[in-house]
C-alpha cells in the first residue's frame, strides 16, 4: 500500500462536483416551415392560375400547390378545369400521381 498523505496537505476538492456533468442537448432536428396555403380559390389566385400554369412543362398537384401556394385538393380540382379546357395534356395517370405538360398550339 502506498503511503497515506498528511492531513494538512490534502487535495482541494474539485468545483461543480464530481458527477454533476452537463447533460447533452438534443437538437430538435429540421422542420419544415408551416405554409399558409389558400383553401379557396379567389379571383386574382384563379387568373394567375389559368395564366402561368398552361406555360409550366411538368405540372402535377404538388408543382401548382408548391407554386400558387394552395391546398393540393384545390390543385387538382384546377389541373381537372384546366384539361376539361384543353389548356393541359395528360401523360401519365396513377392512382396516386397524375403528370400533366402543357399542350402545343400546333397540336391542336
Amino acid at each position: 500500500m502506498p503511503p497515506k498523505q498528511a492531513a494538512g496537505k490534502a487535495k482541494p476538492a474539485k468545483e461543480g462536483g464530481g458527477g454533476k456533468a452537463k447533460k447533452k442537448k438534443w437538437s430538435k432536428g429540421k422542420q419544415k416551415e408551416k405554409l399558409n396555403a389558400a383553401v379557396f380559390f379567389d379571383k386574382n389566385l384563379y387568373e394567375k392560375l389559368k395564366k402561368e400554369v398552361p406555360n409550366y412543362k411538368l405540372i402535377t398537384p404538388s408543382v401548382i400547390s408548391e407554386r400558387m401556394r394552395c391546398n393540393v385538393s384545390m390543385a387538382r380540382r384546377a389541373i381537372n378545369d384546366l384539361l376539361s379546357k384543353g389548356m393541359i395534356k395528360i401523360i401519365a395517370k396513377h392512382q396516386k400521381q397524375a403528370i400533366y405538360t402543357r399542350a402545343l398550339a400546333d397540336a391542336q
